[in-house]
């Protein structure tokens, strides 16, 4: 069974800093592109960033010069570093993972159980 596993969240004052992790875990011969996303009380979840297994990354708009995604493909681990954040960053974050498996080559996706993340002085 493959199962992603988010870590490194928490409480941070504005302008703060905090990195994210998401670790792969299971029977699986591929990870292509990894993710993050994230939903606020009252709104959708929306995508924050993505990367390829070729090291292309995809930043919201709203995080741009802020965050920085990267991954470990030896740990099939995704990361996020999150800098200068702002009370608007406040939200529950998700791993996201396309990864393919014998009975599924193509890959399907899968989903953390998230990560909380609060903005505050």
């Amino acid at each position: 069974q493959v199962q992603l596993v988010e870590s490194g969240g928490g409480l941070v004052q504005p302008g703060g800093s905090l990195r994210l992790s998401c670790a792969a875990s299971g029977r699986f011969i591929g990870i292509n592109t990894m993710g993050w996303y994230r939903q606020a009380p009252g709104k959708q979840r929306e995508v924050v960033a993505t990367i390829t297994a070729g090291d292309t990354t995809n930043y919201a708009d709203s995080v741009k010069g802020r965050f920085t995604i990267s991954r470990d493909n030896a740990k099939n681990t995704v990361y996020l570093q999150m800098n200068s954040l702002q009370v608007e960053d406040t939200a529950v974050y998700y791993c996201n993972a396309r990864i393919r498996t014998i009975w599924t080559p193509r890959g399907d996706d899968y989903w953390g159980r998230g990560t909380q993340v609060t903005v505050s002085s």
